[in-house]
């Protein structure tokens, strides 16, 4: 049983930066994805464990960088320019193995309880 664990959500003025952690005990292709208030959770970076390839929403991409610490089995989530439409509660999934279908939250058998970040105006 794979168990993750987030921290680092917060509250931040837009154009303000926050960094996530996702502390986990398996998987070899981890991602990142978010709920908005009144929305479905939506996909937003992933990344190959083994040699580091990375996938981002376009929404984000440029402004969030997603990484992994092997020795720490550790995902981050860097993201940087932040603005009010960023905020939701950022989950950490994961999944044995690559997949095309990474977007999709199905595809993933494992997720981590959440963090809120909070961007205001």
């Amino acid at each position: 049983q794979v168990q993750l664990q987030e921290s680092g959500g917060g509250l931040v003025q837009a154009g303000g930066s926050l960094r996530l952690s996702c502390a986990a005990s398996g998987g070899t292709f981890s991602s990142w994805f978010r709920r908005a208030p009144g929305k479905e959770r939506e996909f937003v970076a992933a990344i190959i464990w083994n040699g580091g390839s990375t996938f981002y929403a376009p929404s984000v991409k440029g402004r969030f960088t997603i990484s992994r610490d092997n020795n720490n089995n550790t995902v981050y989530l860097q993201m940087n320019s932040l603005k009010p439409e960023d905020t939701a509660v950022y989950y950490c999934a994961a999944r044995a193995g690559f997949s095309y279908r990474y977007r999709s939250e199905y595809e993933y058998n494992y997720w981590g309880q959440g963090t809120q970040v909070t961007v205001s105006s």
